[in-house]
């Protein structure tokens, strides 16, 4: 026991000085010396996986293992059970850089544990709508906090020596008709809101791979997009790494090859020898196209030491201590507190009882598809177990016909309903409805006819619509996909053991109209007359085109601009405690500004507070929102007690992407930085001129 605590000790301290990978000349230069000694057919069966699906191929004449894949964002998947973490949603609400950081690390040694190199994350599209399928995996809507994430995870999992691979490059902010869809976007906005956790993922964190998305970006395939992948990726951000498709997302050999498409998976769609020696003997491409994407394979998998060492570590168990103590600890750290008319604390008590209903309450979800893991059982904790586990003074029951029980139900203290989505109705492949599945609002219906102490904990993966009830719900909890501990963190938070210190990470308009996507998100078959767009129609038989309409005016950044008032705001959450900030100062540091303030709990109890720095440009040169987050941090504090926090405001806090530049630049003049407590509700602010 002792050893195990040394361990998670020392690991826990580890955090945050893990260097980056980084490929050098000495990895292109073995690269270079593989590619030489190798033949054509080696190289054209290299550049596609394995037909298992997720390997990559061997040339076991030059000592070149296959290397092993695996998804996915929330833990190891495929044909394993693992540790089940918080998902995408939750872990950018925790606003905790630390708690991501041992996330990526705690995967890595999963992945370590089972001999995988390579993970298929993190997913970092930029929530867009409610709707999409995947929001559950992704970071939220705001790039800053999404890129900050980002980093934090890539750079804890690559501190194991795993690779870390970003996607879905580009665009990929909806679940509908992914192969036929185009998403048409001005190159500002491109890089302002959805390029720039690609961007700090490539320069800040050094990711080893790059996965690109199934849908048209401008009517060309993301896989076979020369803009996307030679111009952005490799010519303005310096990418090295290799870039592969996402899963049967390739749609032409030529296309892929002179788009820079390097590894195709799960196996050779397009890059067929066959059609590769055509393209070859017409003289389209030439064997030096082939050797660039070898090259960009080997001189990645060298630089993680993924060709030389052994897969497996087995000083790492597959059931991980650690690994169980971060998914754990991160848990309590991302559930959003909406609304509480001060039922919440539970009060303990035997006469304080308590009704848990509700079909999130006895089973453990998880979003679907690649998002997916399947935790060890003893691992598991349902809403139905984590609240048994608070004991006798706090007296549940579960009942899994609630109607069958119109008494109990009425006799109750507290009634709490767990409701959501899971696995089926939100998950990768589809859509989902902004609404509750069939019955679950009919369900809180019930509740609130028969107690006034209705408690309404939502497992999902982004907004849905409260409105029928939120009035007489007296408290609303979000507890996204949280992890195999869901249940622990749920009955910790309700019970008042864990403060609630999340924060919203995208904005909760109230209704699919505010929501400034709302004509936008749903594609139409405008056509571009692009001519791979053509062939896409007849080879598919459809495109369409979502339209990205409102620019850089995504969430909160529309608020103004549309004047739609959400019903809570990004970066807002509850807690049972109350935090003072004073002393704001802003002073001239290296390339930019230092941003001092005091924050104070003067509450009754210990919490965590997430106070936000946002920018607010006096005169534009151009439309830009009129705030914008560009530094957080996360504040734990026991009743009473202050911290001085310092945040860094860099040159390119300030910055705005110049489609003539080609690169970011920051306009001189006035600009008010306001520290807030959310995106609507500035607390002070300090104007600086640059």
């Amino acid at each position: 026991m002792k050893k195990f605590l040394i361990t998670i000790i020392s690991l826990c301290l580890t955090a945050g000085i893990a260097p980056a990978q980084k490929i050098t000349q000495h990895h292109k230069d073995r690269a270079e010396e593989y590619v030489r000694k190798m033949t054509l057919d080696e190289k054209i069966d290299f550049i596609s996986g394995k037909i298992d699906g997720f390997h990559t191929m061997a040339i076991e004449r030059l000592g070149i293992p296959s290397i092993r894949m695996a998804d996915g964002p929330q833990g190891v998947r495929n044909n394993t059970i693992s540790t089940l973490y918080p998902c995408g949603v939750a872990a950018a609400a925790s606003f905790d850089r630390e708690g991501a950081y041992d996330m990526g690390k705690g995967i890595g040694q999963d992945a370590r544990a089972r001999g995988v190199g390579i993970m298929l994350g993190p997913g970092v599209n930029i929530y867009r709508s409610a709707l999409n399928g995947r929001n559950f995996e992704y970071f939220g809507e705001d790039p800053y906090l999404a890129s900050e994430t980002a980093v934090s995870y890539i750079k804890g999992l690559q501190s194991e020596g795993v690779m870390a691979t970003i996607k879905h490059y580009a665009l990929n902010n909806s679940e509908y008709d992914r192969h036929g869809i185009s998403s048409v976007i001005d190159e500002r906005t491109a890089h302002e809101i959805y390029f720039e956790t690609f961007r700090k993922a490539v320069q800040e964190a050094k990711v080893g791979a790059v996965m690109t998305s199934y849908n048209m970006v401008n009517g060309v395939h993301a896989p076979e997009n020369p803009w996307l992948i030679r111009t952005v990726l490799r010519g303005q951000w310096g990418f090295e790494g290799l870039v592969m498709s996402d899963w049967s997302s390739t749609y032409s050999t030529q296309g892929c090859i002179q788009g820079g498409l390097d590894l195709e998976m799960p196996r050779n769609y397009v890059y067929r020898p066959q059609e590769i020696k055509a393209l070859l003997e017409s003289g389209v491409i030439s064997e030096k196209d082939i050797d660039e994407k070898v090259r960009n394979i080997l001189q990645t998998l060298l630089a993680f030491d993924l060709i030389d060492r052994n897969a497996v570590d087995s000083s790492i168990p597959e059931n991980n201590p650690f690994s169980n103590e971060v998914a754990r600890k991160l848990s309590y750290e991302a559930p959003v507190l909406l609304k509480n008319n001060g039922v919440l604390p539970l009060k303990p008590g035997k006469k304080n009882t308590i009704a848990l209903i509700g079909p999130m309450a006895d089973n453990m979800p998880c979003g679907g598809g690649s998002g997916e893991v399947n935790p060890f059982p003893e691992n598991s904790v349902t809403i139905e177990a984590g609240m048994s586990l608070l004991g006798k003074n706090y007296p549940c029951v579960y009942y899994a016909d609630p109607k069958a029980h119109v008494a109990e139900i009425e006799k109750a203290k507290t009634v709490v309903v767990a409701v959501g989505f899971g696995k089926k109705p939100e998950g990768e492949g589809h859509d989902r409805t902004y609404g509750l599945p069939d019955g679950q609002d009919a369900l809180i219906d019930f509740a609130l006819k028969h107690n006034s102490n209705v408690v309404v904990v939502v497992v999902s993966g982004g907004e849905i619509d409260i409105t029928r009830w939120a009035d007489g719900a007296a408290a609303i909890l979000m507890a996204w996909y949280d992890g195999q501990n869901l249940g622990d963190a749920v009955a910790s938070i309700l019970s008042g053991k864990v403060n609630p210190s999340g924060r919203l990470p995208f904005t909760f308009w109230g209704s699919e109209e505010k929501n400034p996507t709302y004509k936008n998100y749903h594609p139409t078959m405008t056509a571009l007359g692009n001519a791979t767009a053509k062939s896409h129609k007849q080879r598919f038989g459809r495109y369409q085109y979502a339209e990205y309409k409102e620019g850089v005016f995504l969430g909160y950044r529309g608020i103004e601009k549309f004047g739609k008032k959400p019903l809570y705001p990004f970066g807002f959450g509850l807690s049972y405690t109350d935090f003072a900030y004073s002393d704001m100062a802003v002073v001239p540091s290296g390339d930019g500004f230092d941003v001092s303030f005091k924050v104070t709990n003067v509450g009754k109890v210990a919490g965590a507070d997430v106070p936000q720095v946002y920018l607010a440009p006096v005169n534009p040169s151009l439309p830009r929102p009129v705030r914008e987050l560009k530094g957080y941090d996360k504040v734990r504090l026991g009743k009473g007690e202050s911290k001085t926090v310092t945040i860094h405001l860099d040159h390119h806090a300030f910055s705005h992407y110049s489609v003539e530049d080609m690169d970011w630049k920051a306009d001189g003049g006035t600009y008010k930085v306001q520290l807030c407590t959310d995106a609507m509700t500035p607390v002070i602010e300090i104007p600086v001129e640059i």
